[in-house]
């Protein structure tokens, strides 16, 4: 038995052992120059040599024996060949250091800062015409106002983090930016989640290794997402009809193209370039891609011939392949340019008393179209095929490939005919004859 006496001993060179029953292996320590002791264990490999593993140096007898116990222990317990055990043990500790300085990496780049730009290049990259006002939200409600939580690790966020964006957008009675920033928050965490899991999504996205959504709980903003519900009565949708419907100029047209063609979405009239246009059979070939679509939806509108003459004024001569613009086709006519020409007409129209139900948008005018056909008698399938909305079902996205040309030029015929037909009044007749 190895003693502290009997290491104090022995000279440089000399090896000394314990004892050991056949089979465990044992402790050997062996004399250094210079004094210093190194401890071993040895057994029997499977190819029947005998390896001494190394203990190491500057140990006590006692923590010598301890290690020697645990190998031997580990020896019996079927790890014949020790040295390779120990190897790729010490291989697999590598590797879990190098997965943790991984994932340490990984959450530093991926900040909710990195999550939200990368949902807006999403966006932009699938030709989402809202990417610009979502990032502008989201720099002006999350980065600038939460710069820590900006640099934040998204997959270590919580609800509870999440909270005081909502919350102080809500105190300040932003309620429907808080309901839209509720949405980016959610949309992007659900993105990053669903990119994991599709070939075809965004690299950006999926590299983020997103795992969890805590933005999923964020309550709805209560009075976040009031619909609105102005629509213009019969005499004001055509009060308005004859304010626009000599009004000279690139911006007067607008108006009249943007009703006369059902109040298609602005954002999509401004895309519409001359290839879209057929003269021939007076369409227009409008790209829908708005929702979670990822190819657009072609969606035919019908001309009249007003609307026609609308697209030949704001073209003016033809310098841009733009159709809905008011400078020569160079660039498209975008939501403010309508809402600026709509607001000179509605202030025209308050000043005369025309509008009993108050100021309206270009969305308003949307919502008229869908109104006043509804009430002409016009059909759900109708008006929900001229203005492309409604049509996300299985039936229509699959089987149902009917243009409804005809039908939706009806509608707009409708449209035309209540607004250019003679308002109803009542004249006294005086003298008239009585029933008998």
């Amino acid at each position: 038995m190895i003693t502290t006496r009997s290491i104090a001993a022995m000279k440089a060179g000399e090896w000394a052992a314990d004892p050991a029953a056949k089979g465990a292996g044992r402790l050997q320590a062996r004399k250094l120059q210079g004094g210093q002791v190194a401890f071993y264990y040895r057994y029997t490999a499977p190819d029947g040599t005998r390896p001494r593993m190394p203990l190491g140096t500057g140990l006590t007898l006692a923590e010598a024996r301890l290690q020697a116990a645990e190998l031997s222990r580990r020896y019996q317990a079927g790890d014949r060949d020790l040295r390779v055990a120990l190897d790729e043990e010490h291989a697999a500790a590598e590797r879990a250091k190098c997965d943790a300085e991984a994932a340490r990496a990984q959450a530093a780049h991926a900040t909710l800062g990195a999550l939200l730009d990368a949902y807006v290049q999403h966006l932009k990259d699938n030709g989402k015409q809202s990417a610009v006002s979502v990032e502008n939200a989201i720099r002006l409600h999350v980065k600038g106002p939460f710069p820590e939580l900006w640099a934040a690790a998204a997959n270590a966020l919580q609800l509870d983090d999440l909270l005081p964006i909502l919350s102080r957008m809500v105190r300040a009675k932003k309620l429907r930016e808080a309901g839209k920033i509720r949405s980016y928050l959610r949309a992007a965490y659900s993105a990053a989640i669903r990119a994991r899991q599709d070939a075809a999504s965004s690299d950006d996205l999926r590299a983020l290794g997103i795992s969890a959504n805590p933005a999923r709980d964020l309550a709805t903003i209560e009075g976040g997402n009031n619909a609105r519900k102005r629509a213009l009565s019969l005499a004001e949708l055509r009060a308005y009809w004859q304010r626009i419907e000599h009004r000279t100029g690139p911006r007067g047209a607008l108006l009249r193209f943007h009703l006369l063609s059902g109040g298609q979405r602005i954002l999509q009239m401004g895309r519409l370039q001359v290839h879209q246009l057929d003269r021939d059979r007076e369409t227009v070939c409008i790209l829908d891609i708005k929702g979670r679509r990822k190819q657009p939806r072609e969606h035919f509108v019908p001309l009249l011939p007003a609307a026609l003459d609308a697209i030949d004024t704001m073209r003016g001569a033809c310098l841009g392949p733009y159709l809905v613009t008011v400078c020569e086709g160079i660039a498209p006519a975008g939501y403010d340019v309508l809402r600026s020409a709509i607001k000179e007409v509605v202030e025209e129209m308050l000043e005369a008393d025309e509008l009993p139900g108050g100021r309206f948008t270009p969305g308003d005018i949307r919502r008229t179209v869908e109104t006043r056909l509804a009430a002409g008698g016009q059909n759900d399938e109708a008006r929900g095929q001229l203005q492309s909305h409604g049509l996300g079902g299985v039936q229509n996205r699959h089987y149902n490939h009917h243009r409804y040309d005809a039908e939706k030029r009806a509608a707009l015929d409708k449209l035309y005919e209540l607004l250019t037909a003679p308002s109803a009044t009542v004249t006294p007749i005086a003298g008239g004859r009585r029933a008998g």
